[in-house]
Parts: C-alpha cells; structure tokens; sequence
C-alpha cells in the first residue's frame, strides 16, 4: 500500500485550468482517467486524510504511485479527451459501462452480393448493418418469421447458399415462399438487394409507406380480379401489423429518443436504456457498474448530490462515444447510411455538470442538433419512470444474484491468501498449461485471473520452441520455457529500491506508443500445472531471474494437491473450499485453453502436410483452395470440375489434390455425397 503523500505534487504546482488527469501505478498501469474544471481542486480532494476518503477511492490512491495530468483550452476538449483515454487504457477504476449479459442483434450483411438476414452477438463488422439489441433471441427470430413472408430474404449460410447453388435446388423456406431463392436465380442479385433494404427500411422506423404501398397493390390485384395476388398482399400487411404490435407505441409517432435511468447505493449504480425510434420501444439494454472516482467522492464544493450528475456524465460520453464509433464501422463499404447512432432526444434522470458542453459534443457526433434534457410532465416523464422502475429493479436482483459470487470470491482470495501465508491476497493470478500430442506441437497457454475473474484480453499462447525441439514431450522444460519467457522482461538487478522502482515503470511503458505493456508487471500468483517436479522447475527460472515478490505453486490433477517450492510436503485444501474450486477453476480455463490452440495448430500442420506432397502447389494455392470450400473436408467431397473453378488450379493440379487427400477420382465421391442429401 502506497502512501499519497509520496507522489503529491509539489504545492502551487497543479494548475488551475480545466483538464483532464491520470493516475499510474507502480508499473506504469494508467488505474484511472478523471477530468475537471479545476484541476488543482479536484486533485487536491485525493490528497486528504487518506482514512476520510471513501473506501474505493482510498483503494485507487494508495494503489497509484503517480498522478500527471493535460490542461485542454475548454471543457469539450476535456470531455473528448477523457472519453479516448478511458477506450485507450481501460483503468480498473473507472466506471466501463459494458453490457450486463451480451444482447442479440439482427445484422444485415450489406457487404456481400446476396444480403444474409441473421441472429449475431459480438464485435460490429464493417459494411453490415445492425438492428435491435434485443432482450432475447427469440424475440429475434419470432419477428423475423413474420416478416420473411412480407420480405423473402436469404437468412442462410455462405456454406448452404454455396451447395444449393450447386444442386440447383432451393431450400426449405425457398418452397414456402419464405426466401426469394436468390441461389437458384428466382430473383437477381439486385431484385434480392431491393427486398432487403425495404425489409431494413421498415425496421428503421419506415411503415406507414411500405404499409400503404402494399394496400395500394392488394387494391390494384383486387380491381383486376387477381384476387390470389389480393389474398396474398392482405396476409402481407396483416403479418406487417402483427409485427408493429410487438413494438409497444409509447410516445408520439416520430418521437426519436433514449430514455435513461439510474438507481444508485453507496457502491453500485443499474443503469437502463430505452431506445424509442418513431415512437416505439426498438430496444432496451441494462448495465450494473460499480461507482468511482467524482461520483463518490466530491471536492469540498461539491454535494454528494453531484454523483448522480457524474454517472450521467460518465454513461452518456462513454456509451454515445462507443455507439458514434459502431455506427462509423457499419457505414464503411456499405451501400445505404445507416441510422444516427445519437438520437435527437436524450432523456436524463439529472443533467449533468457541464449540460451544454457534452450537448455539444453529441450534436457533434450526430451532426445535427441533439437535447439533453430532464422530462417533467406527459408521455415522456411517465416512460421515464418506468425506466425508472426497471433500473431499481435490476439493481435489486443484481444484489440477490451476486452478493453471494463476490462473497464466494473473497472468501477464496483470502483462504488462498492463508493457506500459502501470503502478505496479500493474489488479486492477480496466472496459470500456465502444457498441451501436446505425444511431444509433436507442443504448445501452452497462459490465462488471467483478476479479483477471481478471468480478463481474456491478456490471455496468451505460445508456442514451445526449446522442448520440442527434442521430439519427446518434457513438461518440466516446458513450464520452464514459458515462465522464462514470460518473466524475461521482469528481471532486476540488486539496486536501490528508487532506481529499481523507475525502471519497472519505464519496462512497463512501450517508448513508441506510450501505452502500458500488458505483461510488464508481475502476478501476485503464479499458478502451474502439474507437481513438485514443474513446480520447481518455474521457481528455479524466477530465482535467476531475480523476482522474489511473486509466489509459485502448482495444482497436482491426481489429488488436487497444492505443490509449493522447497516443500517436501503438498498443501491439502479441503474439498468443499471455494479456494480449491477458485484454483480448479483457473487450471481448467488454462487446460481449455490450451487444448483450443493445439487442436487449431495440428489442423493447420495436418492440412498443410496433405497438401504439401501436391507437386506444384504453393502456398498461395493452398490457401485459395481451402478458402474456396470453407474447410479441407468439403475440398475432400468436391469434384475435379469443382476444383478447377478455383483460380489457378488446372485440371492436373485438381487431380493431384484429389488423389493427396484420398478422395475417389473422377468426382464419383462428390456426386454420392450430394446425391445423398
């Protein structure tokens, strides 16, 4: 724990203008992003009495070793600035508002020839466009069913659409009139690219005319006595009006806005969203955060009031910034502009501090006006209390459902902390796992854990150079390579603790980009797993090494035993500890992940080695095919005529493909394995 007062700036020396601030941790860590009007009155407020502080912001100052800051010439500057910083960093201290559980979404891939309508959770791709998020999957798939029969687009996979173009036949849904069949030529690519967009058209809030022009057509049909045309168009709009029914009119017909509401204690905050386009709810999305920073500990000026007015803030720059940058990467390489990721409305429980400053900021991310204003009466300030009332609850439920989960955490941090006498508990936990086959591909895996949950995005693999270079499986010189590898970068010599503390933090920061390195600072535990022997082998790489802040233990599969350095003796957890299932937990994660690289590594060797004996096919040829048929199992069951379609393979090359991977000649094999579908 770190005294503040070792790292305050000098006094006088923190100017007075408004900027933005971060603090750094020993190793060079940016652990939280503020800004300020005043910077010397919101820095000075870190630097009291460090027991008056709350107990988080205590947490975050005594964990800091540094404090420097950026003066910007106005507050939107400070307010764009601090957004980038939050993105770029992602400080442990500062509130991230990510969603609660990952919701669903319609994506549209405007990007391909055929348009494809589908479900997709996960990261926005260039050139597709996204609808919802919705609560649930089904809700999805429920709208989508009805309106297929309206707007009969391809909802099937490359792999699908690709063989039944093949076979010439279309699928289920192509025979209920369910899918336009573009893969079979019923309609063409640009018939088919009308019919999605007038399905994106109506998800985008445009009825009333699709609705209208489709009773124009039933009337036409009727008046020329086509009256099956007629009964299919009014089945049509029926299906429309059932879908509009799921969409809930809660403001007036145009009404373009989010609503937002909070419900806040001492620690956490639930935030929800609605999104209301054309007056009705499109969607809605929930987050649990904890609280930090300025909105639990106001200057001296300040009321604890204004932590409310700081969440506002936080939230709206945060999730806007993220949603203008989402709506820039589906416009890319996208034929049609899609919807504005800011709506002209924002509903707010509060305003924030500086209301026109971050109005500003998102008119500027919309590119035409936007209001940020509190409701006070009608429709809207009754939404809003239904909002509300949905963030009280999720709050409420988010207690019931994690309070035990934190507790079993702690519980588990501080019973490993006991068990291995260590001075902390390991807030930071890494795991290493070795995996191979009989000592060919020999690969490993490193996971992290922190405050007893994994962080994916610093999970590495490696690749074992040194043991398997000897073609037998060693994994004590395994474990040894990773640990070296790994720590490599945390070697010191004997020198003054001063000296030594400014080199880990200059190892911890990249000199090219002034970014933190992601493993330039060292876990509390390090995890293996196997036995005395790996145990032993890890302890004796940090030993030459010169790390000794950094405890070592193994996890024994047999007994679940804990192995420590030096000890003849393992450690018994008992069984039903939540310590034991903590460290199980992490060594399964490690082995999981493991096992996931190895299997991609030999798939990729076994690949290449199949077509390695092809004379005359490289490297480039290699890779065209395999991304021509999707996977080598499908290159298997192709044809040679199949086969020459791809650029640059002729008819001997396919034949030689053909005979590589062990296929019959000639096509027959493809041919049974279509004929059999």
């Amino acid at each position: 724990m770190a005294d503040p007062a070792t790292y305050r700036p000098a006094p006088g020396s923190i100017p007075v203008e408004p900027g933005v601030y971060k603090f750094r941790d020993q190793y060079g860590r940016v652990i939280y992003v503020g800004k300020a009007k005043s910077l010397r009155s919101r820095l000075n407020s870190y630097f009291a009495d460090v027991f008056s502080l709350h107990p988080r912001t205590r947490q975050m100052v005594t964990a800091a070793a540094s404090v420097e800051w950026t003066v910007v010439s106005t507050e939107v500057e400070a307010l764009q600035l601090e957004y980038n910083w939050i993105k770029e960093f992602d400080p442990r201290f500062n509130v991230r508002y990510r969603d609660d559980k990952s919701y669903p979404v319609l994506a549209v891939t405007l990007n391909e020839e055929y348009p494809r309508l589908f479900v997709y959770r996960g990261a926005r791709r260039k050139g597709v466009r996204y609808f919802g998020p919705y609560s649930h999957a089904w809700a999805i798939r429920e709208t989508l069913d009805l309106l297929l029969r309206v707007f009969p687009s391809r909802t099937c996979s490359t792999g699908v659409f690709k063989r039944h173009n093949q076979i010439g036949r279309p699928c289920l849904l192509g025979y209920i009139d369910k899918c336009s069949a573009p893969c079979v030529g019923r309609v063409s690519a640009a018939e088919h690219r009308q019919i999605v967009e007038d399905f994106c058209d109506f998800l985008a809030g445009k009825t009333d005319r699709l609705v209208r022009d489709l009773e124009n057509r039933m009337r036409a049909a009727s008046e020329a006595l086509d009256f099956e045309s007629a009964a299919r168009l009014r089945d049509d709009i029926a299906a429309l009006r059932r879908a509009l029914e799921k969409q809930a009119v809660v403001l007036g017909n145009g009404t373009d806005a989010d609503v937002v509401a909070f419900a806040t204690d001492d620690l956490e905050a639930a935030v929800q969203v609605f999104h209301v386009r054309g007056g009705r709810v499109r969607g809605q999305r929930g987050w649990v955060v904890e609280k930090s920073g300025e909105a639990i500990e106001p200057t001296i000026d300040e009321t604890p009031e204004d932590g409310l007015a700081v969440l506002v803030e936080q939230f709206v720059t945060q999730f806007y910034g993220e949603q203008a940058a989402f709506a820039a990467a589906e416009s890319d390489g996208a034929d049609v502009q899609p919807t504005s990721a800011v709506p002209r409305e924002v509903l707010v429980p509060t305003l924030p501090r500086d209301a026109d400053q971050v109005q500003q900021w998102l008119s500027r991310l919309r590119g035409s006006a936007v209001q940020l204003r509190v409701p006070q009466r009608g429709d809207k300030k009754a939404l809003a209390d239904t909002v509300q009332r949905n963030a009280a609850d999720a709050l409420t439920q988010h207690k019931l459902k994690r309070a035990s989960d934190f507790d079993a955490r702690s519980a588990a941090l501080q019973g490993i902390q006991d068990a291995l006498d260590l001075d902390t508990a390991p807030l930071r936990i890494e795991c290493v796992d070795i995996s191979h086959v009989q000592g060919t591909d020999v690969v490993a895996s490193l996971v992290v854990f922190e405050d007893g949950l994994p962080r994916k995005s610093d999970y590495r693999h490696y690749t074992i150079r040194e043991a398997a270079g000897e073609g037998r499986s060693d994994d004590v010189a395994s474990i040894a390579e990773v640990t070296r590898r790994r720590f490599l970068r945390m070697r010191t010599d004997s020198i003054g603790e001063s000296e030594e503390l400014v080199r880990a933090t200059a190892a911890a920061i990249d000199p090219q980009t002034g970014r933190p390195r992601r493993f330039a600072y060292p876990p509390n535990l390090f995890v293996v797993d196997g036995g005395a022997p790996q145990v032993a082998a890890a302890a004796e790489v940090l030993d030459e090494l010169g790390i000794t802040d950094v405890a070592v233990i193994g996890l024994a599969k047999r007994l679940e035993e804990v192995w420590v350095p030096g000890e003849a003796d393992p450690v018994i957890l008992p069984r039903t500890s939540e310590s034991l299932y903590l460290l199980q937990r992490i060594r399964d994660e490690a082995h999981r992940f493991a096992i996931t690289f190895h299997r991609s590594k030999r798939s990729r060797r076994m690949t290449a080695s199949a077509l390695d004996s092809v004379r005359g096919l490289g490297e480039t040829r290699r890779t065209a095919l395999v991304m021509h048929f999707g996977s080598v199992a499908n290159l298997k069951k192709a044809s040679v005529e199949e086969i020459t379609e791809v650029p640059g393979i002729g008819l001997t090359t396919a034949k030689a493909v053909r005979a590589a991977l062990g296929a019959g000649s000639d096509g027959e094999g493809a041919d049974r394995a279509v004929g059999s579908e």
